[in-house]
């Protein structure tokens, strides 16, 4: 397990190959082989862009790839998915399970991402695995067990060493998305509770994401058990990820 504040951010469905190229490229430069004290910077772009964002960034890069989703099966008739040894193969490092807008839309289940977690696993990729309830269910007050489940359910059987190659993400539905609403710190304090209880020194990192912006990072790598950041719209800019790496870096550097 690595100490270092993971943060990163997914491009979604946006980025053409020359607009990920530039940002990639700019980002190789700007970090000129180092990633910042204290920071695991990683980036997900979408598959169309994986094998040129592995180019620019080169074997060496302090920088994570990752990849949207995976299938679980190695290979087979699945028109349309992208297995984990193909996406090795094109250079990611970093499997993302369980999105909540795959669950949605896409039929994504406890089961699928538990045979996914289990897959990226067995080659060697890290799984980050999203987990994140509704408001109907916040509202509720479910919030706590309904993550917990969602994450239990997919590391199930997993063993001591397995387990310790896992990064959970946190996001809340509603917290998410251009619609989303900023969660404050005092309603992350629960869910990261009870996720440290279960999951802290086991799993490589807790991540929060969901409306992460330069004016609320740093509170947000304030709250007990969060090690790092899963960012969208504010990261699809250099400029914006860049400085969340700053942000990072400042509270690395203070925690020690």
């Amino acid at each position: 397990m690595t100490s270092a504040l993971w943060v990163g951010t997914s491009w979604k469905m946006t980025k053409t190959l020359a607009e990920g190229g530039a940002w990639t490229t700019g980002l190789r430069d700007r970090l000129d082989g180092t990633a910042p004290a204290g920071v695991q910077p990683f980036v997900i772009p979408s598959f169309t862009a994986t094998t040129a964002v592995a180019g620019i960034l080169g074997e060496d890069s302090p920088v994570l790839l990752g990849v949207q989703n995976a299938h679980w099966e190695d290979e087979g008739a699945w028109t349309g998915e992208v297995s984990v040894p193909q996406a090795k193969d094109a250079g990611a490092q970093i499997v993302e399970i369980g999105h909540s807008e795959r669950r949605e839309h896409f039929g994504e289940t406890v089961e699928t991402t538990r045979l996914k977690v289990a897959t990226a696993l067995r080659h060697g990729l890290t799984p980050l695995l999203c987990i994140g309830e509704s408001a109907e269910v916040k509202d509720a007050g479910g919030s706590s067990e309904f993550i917990l489940d969602q994450a239990r359910g997919a590391l199930e059987g997993l063993s001591e060493e397995e387990l310790s190659r896992v990064v959970i993400a946190y996001e809340p539905i509603w917290a998410i998305g251009e619609k989303g609403r900023p969660a404050t710190v005092e309603e992350l304090v629960a869910p990261f509770a009870a996720l440290g209880e279960v999951y802290s020194g086991k799993v490589t990192g807790l991540l929060y994401g969901g409306s992460v912006n330069l004016d609320n990072a740093a509170s947000l790598l304030g709250i007990e058990h969060v090690t790092g950041l899963f960012v969208g719209r504010t990261a699809w800019n250099l400029e914006g990820y860049l400085e969340l790496l700053r942000i990072a870096e400042a509270h690395a550097r203070a925690a020690q």
